[in-house]
């Protein structure tokens, strides 16, 4: 089988206007839209169980992905390993995938207001009621729902078990 690799990654990274309309299609169509976001930097299995979980509540599945400059803000300087476009494409190759954002904020709240998803899912580390976004999806009829981690997989155990393999 032949994959286009570029026509892969232009049909699902986009920016925040082109989705909204996708978004509204895919809506008007009678689909259901997941959003979810994230970093998503050392991609490992707990990311992909918890992307095909959350991938599994609707028809279309979206990523809020923060840009470099958001993860360090969040992390730290050292963060991310992967650059957002390196992240965005890995992410954009999985089949479950069908749409990503990149977003300079330290929230996603802009993009969920906008996107206004059917579904908003983060991890069961969570509760709802501080998960962002969340009331605004509620008012729109749509639902928050986490989903449970694979325990012992992170980016971060992984960058410390690299650097203590190192030392």
């Amino acid at each position: 089988m032949r994959i286009d690799l570029e026509k892969t990654l232009t049909g699902k990274i986009n920016d925040l206007s082109s989705l909204k309309t996708l978004v509204q299609s895919w809506q008007s169509e009678g689909k259901k839209v997941v959003f979810t976001n994230g970093v998503f930097d050392l991609l490992h299995i707990g990311h992909i169980t918890y992307l095909a979980k959350a991938a599994e509540l609707g028809d279309k599945l979206i990523i809020g992905l923060n840009a470099d400059s958001s993860v360090r803000r969040i992390k730290g300087e050292s963060r991310p390993v992967n650059d957002q476009n390196s992240r965005a494409a890995i992410l954009a190759a999985l089949f479950f995938v069908d749409g990503i954002v990149v977003f300079e904020e330290d929230t996603p709240l802009n993009l969920i207001s906008t996107l206004l998803p059917d579904y908003l899912v983060k991890g069961a580390d969570y509760s709802v009621e501080n998960i962002v976004g969340a009331k605004e999806v509620i008012a729109n009829g749509g639902e928050v729902k986490t989903i449970n981690f694979v325990e012992g997989y992170s980016s971060t155990s992984i960058i410390n078990k690299i650097r203590n393999q190192i030392s």
